[in-house]
């Protein structure tokens, strides 16, 4: 399926979105366009603010080469409408008449101020969706707070739960606008359930997304633990934060790189398929604990939620962690990623980034994508549609240029 007004596929053709220009709201309006959607980006005259932030392309600043704005701002049209004067408030109004949803990350209160906000702009398209995404929803007590990435990180938890086994060392921001990012994914499904919800025949509704409760409900069991016994999780290096620590996963291949075992192997398969992978290499003897190994198979596994008392299953247990610190001391990290995979073990590799675009993993799920940039003439590796849809995948294509739609937009 491809949108008849973009001639772009995806599951989402056909749909129009609004969104005004912002760092909260960006990446939503991203994932809607890659998937097919209409995005239609709403920018003040001379771009908006975002087009400053490096990097850039080449190492020169300028509107249309922030590297910023090209990752979040792709497969999207633009267009420029100043909400200040009445004919940008005029414009903004007609765009809207046209959509189907309503996508911003303004201060509260300004839209209503120039009396272009939801409620005034629904109450003629009751079927409108209006997605607003602010750091503490718009009729908290905190709403008119000043709020970063990092301050919606930290105040919603999810710092503390990043760091390393070392408590002297302070809790780790995670890179990439992880706050706003996941307040946008909220925005997306938000989004997506009040389309359904009106196709099913319901009128259109007002989401109002919290960028700090987003960061809350998404710290795994942080939130879940203080709210039901006012445990403290501990975070640790390389693995879940939790109220007791737990077995350090991230060590050392023998080629010198890192790799993380995940969780220990349990089953009666995992550790045949151990004892399997130490044979092929030719180390089992030189493992001591293989009869453990062994013992596991005839007893068809352990179950860790059930150890406690249990000396011999906690043998078991500690060999086939024990096992994989062995076989990966003895290989390279790949070579250890690899055939933990094809034996049913989820371990992994510490990758740079550019490595991960490289792997022929990421390569076969056709995750990089190379998108063209006309105006440069050269084209850029970008990360592609996060979810796969085989019969109507997405397509990524470059962010636009300032302005680079209005005349196509506003007067079709």
């Amino acid at each position: 399926m491809s949108d008849a007004r973009t001639g772009r596929p995806g599951p989402l053709a056909g749909i129009r979105v609004v969104e005004l220009a912002s760092e909260l709201g960006a990446y939503a309006g991203k994932l809607l366009a890659d998937m097919g959607a209409d995005v239609i980006v709403v920018e003040p005259p001379g771009g908006h603010p975002t087009r400053a932030y490096g990097p850039f392309v080449d190492d020169r600043p300028g509107p249309e080469r922030s590297l910023w704005w090209w990752a979040y701002n792709t497969s999207k049209r633009g267009v420029v409408a100043d909400l200040d004067t009445p004919e940008g408030r005029d414009r903004f109004r007609r765009l809207v008449a046209s959509a189907d949803i309503v996508l911003e990350g303004e201060p509260p209160d300004r839209l209503a101020g120039l009396g272009v906000d939801h409620t005034d702009l629904r109450a003629q398209r009751p079927e409108l969706i209006w997605v607003s995404v602010t750091p503490f929803g718009r009729t908290n007590p905190r709403a008119s707070e000043p709020a970063t990435d990092l301050t919606i990180l930290a105040g919603g938890g999810a710092a503390w739960s990043c760091g390393y086994d070392d408590h002297s060392l302070p809790p780790v921001r995670g890179g990439g606008n992880q706050g706003l990012q996941t307040a946008s994914v909220f925005a997306v499904l938000g989004a997506l359930t009040a389309l359904v919800h009106r196709d099913a025949g319901g009128p259109g509704q007002h989401i109002d997304v919290s960028a700090h409760a987003a960061t809350n409900v998404s710290t795994e069991i942080a939130t879940v633990s203080w709210l039901l016994s006012g445990d403290t999780v501990q975070r640790q290096t390389g693995r879940h934060a939790m109220t007791q620590p737990t077995m350090e996963v991230q060590v050392q291949a023998g080629d010198g790189r890192w790799v993380t075992t995940g969780f220990a192997p349990h089953s009666a398969d995992d550790y045949r398929n151990l004892l399997e992978w130490m044979d092929s290499l030719g180390i089992r003897d030189e493992f001591p604990e293989a009869f453990f190994l062994e013992l596991g198979v005839e007893r068809g596994g352990v179950d860790p939620r059930s150890l406690d008392g249990d000396a011999e299953g906690m043998a078991i247990f500690g060999a086939g962690r024990d096992a994989l610190v062995f076989i990966a001391s003895r290989i390279g990290a790949y070579d250890f990623f690899v055939g933990s995979q094809q034996r049913d073990m989820q371990c992994g590799i510490v990758f740079t980034p550019e490595e991960a675009l490289a792997d022929v993993h990421f390569r076969e799920r056709g995750f990089p994508v190379e998108v063209h940039h006309d105006d440069l003439g050269r084209s850029f590796t970008y990360p592609g549609v996060p979810v796969a849809f085989r019969g109507t995948p997405g397509q990524v294509t470059r962010a636009p240029r300032i302005g680079e739609h209005d005349d196509e937009v506003f007067h079709a």
